[in-house]
């Protein structure tokens, strides 16, 4: 993942196994605990501690572990643009509430 300039932030990562199914959570260490509203998209989204806090990692080594995930939800700029990278997501999936990107993805 390039760095290009920008501050680094570790990324969190929260994986947890329900039905079968590997749910990632992972946000930006900078976007935890942010509440993002926007009236214009009529968009609420809390970036919650209790979802989101997992294992505290670099973004390359959160990205290898969001890989795993047959549901992913992924919050902050770092994180964002590596999954973009390793292809887990379209950029067209990404929502930016108040410039923060927001993206979901599942794997069937």
């Amino acid at each position: 993942m390039e760095n290009r300039g920008k501050e680094r932030v570790k990324t969190y990562v929260k994986k947890q196994v329900v039905n079968g199914e590997v749910i990632i959570a992972a946000c930006d260490e900078n976007v935890l605990g942010l509440h993002l509203v926007d009236e214009n998209i009529k968009a609420n989204f809390y970036v919650d501690p209790y979802f989101y806090k997992g294992e505290l990692l670099d973004p390359e080594e959160a990205v290898k572990i969001l890989a795993t995930a047959t549901i992913g939800n992924i919050v902050g700029e770092q994180i964002v643009q590596a999954a973009l990278e390793m292809g887990l997501i379209h950029p067209e999936a990404v929502l930016r509430i108040k410039g923060i990107p927001i993206a979901l993805f599942t794997r069937i």
